[in-house]
């Protein structure tokens, strides 16, 4: 730490503000807004020139467009990046990345074997963030290799708690499952969101009504849910009457297979993440 705030260089390697670069994004404008990093003590890379100018605008971050400059008198380095593009950056940074420096990934599947071997680096911190990391409401899971010290350990743990929630696992094959639930969780819940919304409209709804009741629904679930120390079926079961509305539609979703349809849909994205780090 230097004077409490935390040296980072970030590597957003993407054409387009999708992915890693929106999670890159979100790691700065967190870091910044609690106090945790000075905008001059962060420097991101990136291949799209755009997206620096615009990135240094709005943050006023230091910006390069390249790595091995980047990394320079830094404690910890993000890859930000898509794991399809790993293997091409990875080349400089193995060149330049020092002993001391803490590297700490948010690619999807990538193993942390994987990212020791191709950056001859032992220190390395893997994380599975989520979207609402942009509003300071995400959920991060991460581990760590055996290299790195309690002091990187801290380190990787205040600038995550900055995203929202964060757990460690001590066990790297939990990364996997939590890509598929709390990772894409967000692209899930939007989906019923969306069909929700949808559905009021085709009872008679406006979409502007139907969207501010679906939401608060929701938010609202969610933070009940949270705050309650009851099951989420006993929570289920407490809104639903005998005979009355909600048992009615919740017939509905179980004839149309909506829990297999969910388990199935965790269970392909596990697979997936898990071949992501084969390819």
């Amino acid at each position: 730490l230097d004077k409490g705030y935390l040296p980072v260089s970030l590597m957003a390697r993407s054409s387009r503000p999708i992915g890693g670069g929106v999670m890159g994004e979100a790691i700065i404008s967190r870091l910044i807004a609690r106090g945790h990093a000075t905008p001059r003590s962060i420097t991101v890379s990136d291949i799209d020139k755009g997206r620096l100018q615009r990135l240094q605008n709005e943050y006023n971050v230091q910006c390069l467009s390249g790595n091995s400059e980047v990394m320079e008198d830094k404690d910890l380095v993000v890859l930000s990046v898509k794991p399809q593009v790993f293997g091409a950056v990875s080349d400089g940074l193995r060149k330049s990345l020092q002993d001391e420096q803490l590297v700490l990934s948010i690619m999807a599947g990538i193993r942390m074997e994987t990212l020791r071997q191709q950056l001859k680096h032992d220190s390395i911190v893997r994380v599975m963030p989520n979207t609402p990391a942009q509003i300071g409401e995400g959920m991060s899971v991460w581990a760590a290799t055996h290299s790195v010290s309690d002091q990187q350990k801290e380190l990787a743990q205040t600038m995550l708690s900055t995203l929202g929630k964060e757990i460690y696992v001590a066990d790297e094959k939990y990364l996997d499952m939590a890509t598929a639930v709390s990772g894409s969780g967000p692209a899930y819940i939007f989906l019923v969101i969306e069909s929700m919304i949808d559905a009021g409209v085709h009872i008679g709804m406006s979409r502007e009504m139907s969207t501010e009741l679906v939401l608060q629904t929701v938010l609202g679930t969610a933070r009940f849910t949270q705050a309650s120390n009851r099951s989420v079926a006993d929570l289920r079961n407490m809104v639903t009457s005998p005979g009355g509305t909600t048992a009615e539609g919740l017939s509905e979703l179980e004839k149309s297979s909506l829990r297999a349809s969910m388990d199935q849909a965790v269970i392909a994205a596990y697979r997936k993440a898990q071949s992501l780090g084969k390819e």
